[in-house]
């Protein structure tokens, strides 16, 4: 009886804790008037070894789709204001 009780409250548990693992959705409220333009971004992800291949504006931040100098294709947002990628991003 006590394994058939501890297997729900278990699974209780894990599942109220992984949402906020898994969406850890963040706005970066940065200023339009301090975001790179697309150029710029484009630029410095060239600078890093990346070639850009799509650029857009995505709820605070630049989405970007980019392959590095291996050929593998990358999904990715992008600090706005820095050019830096972002680790962990996730505007869903």
């Amino acid at each position: 009886m006590r394994t058939i009780l501890l297997a729900p409250v278990l699974a209780l548990s894990l599942a109220a804790t992984v949402p906020a693992v898994a969406e850890p959705s963040v706005r970066l409220n940065v200023p339009q008037a301090e975001w790179k333009s697309p150029a710029q971004i484009t630029d410095k992800l060239a600078a890093a070894g990346y070639r850009v291949t799509e650029i857009e504006a995505d709820d605070g931040a630049y989405e970007v789709e980019m392959v590095d100098k291996n050929g593998t294709r990358i999904e990715g947002h992008v600090h706005p204001a820095t050019g830096e990628l972002l680790v962990g991003f996730d505007v869903d």
